[in-house]
């Protein structure tokens, strides 16, 4: 009997993390379904996975006409939904309109969860994988990306969740915390990487680290020892990490930076 080739449904596909990890699952000989909002971006992320079967779906998952159009790409059996679509705000929440605040909580946490609640009869059918994108942040809290890291968090939750609660259908679920990634997005925060002393990672690296614990069956997939160090003291004595970022976020070189940040958006 021929093996069939697997499908891994990607949102987010258009740039980033996203399309590296598309690059990387056409390597692995995956057939792509590439979700976002923007087509003229989906088109060049598939024209870089090369000979890989690619379907490109306009959509945008914060939509339930936009989760319709990707389940009915999705077909019948899907063997992996990567859930990597993202917002991001950033500075003091008190400058944050509901507008930004709403759009991060929707897109990180509300629409995945209800994107993979529509797929999980397509997965069941492959006993296949849920992969959600999360982040360090969504293990150590940093001052200033309050809602990204509470979505982050909670993705991390969802995770363990769905884990056991899907496992009756033979459906899987690995959770992928990068740290701090040169993405477009990192431009929403580029002027606090230096005052927070951030290590950034190129999107390739991510998504070679994640498919590596996706084929390994992993339930997590972490970034380097330093940050798994980071997160233990953060899970054993929290208030060592409290300390240490304490001190960054009210730092004048850390003022200085939100504070022209805050003047150029104004500008």
């Amino acid at each position: 009997m021929t093996k069939q080739t697997p499908t891994a449904l990607i949102t987010g596909a258009g740039s980033g993390i996203g399309r590296a990890l598309a690059v990387e699952a056409a390597r692995r000989g995956y057939h792509l379904i590439l979700v976002g909002r923007r087509r003229a971006q989906l088109e060049e992320t598939a024209d870089l996975t090369g000979p890989a079967e690619a379907r490109i779906v306009s959509a945008d998952i914060t939509t339930p006409e936009g989760r319709a159009t990707i389940a009915e790409a999705a077909g019948d059996r899907l063997d992996i939904v990567v859930n990597n679509a993202g917002s991001l705000c950033v500075g003091r929440l008190t400058d944050l309109d509901d507008e930004a605040l709403s759009r991060t909580i929707n897109t990180n946490l509300t629409a995945a969860l209800l994107l993979t609640r529509d797929l999980v009869p397509a997965l069941a059918a492959a006993q296949g994988r849920i992969v959600n994108i999360g982040s360090m942040f969504g293990m150590i809290a940093f001052p200033y990306f309050a809602a990204y890291s509470a979505t982050k968090f909670a993705t991390r939750g969802l995770s363990d969740a769905l884990r056991r609660e899907l496992s009756e259908f033979g459906i899987s679920v690995t959770y992928v915390a990068p740290r701090a990634t040169r993405t477009p997005a990192q431009s929403r925060f580029a002027h606090l990487v230096e005052p927070f002393g951030m290590a950034l990672d190129d999107p390739e690296r991510v998504a070679r680290r994640a498919w590596a614990g996706i084929a390994a069956g992993k339930a997590t997939v972490y970034p380097g020892l330093g940050e798994r160090v980071f997160a233990l003291v953060q899970a054993v004595v929290p208030s060592l990490i409290d300390t240490a970022l304490i001190h960054k976020a009210h730092t004048p070189r850390t003022q200085a930076a939100l504070k022209t940040f805050n003047e150029q958006k104004e500008a």
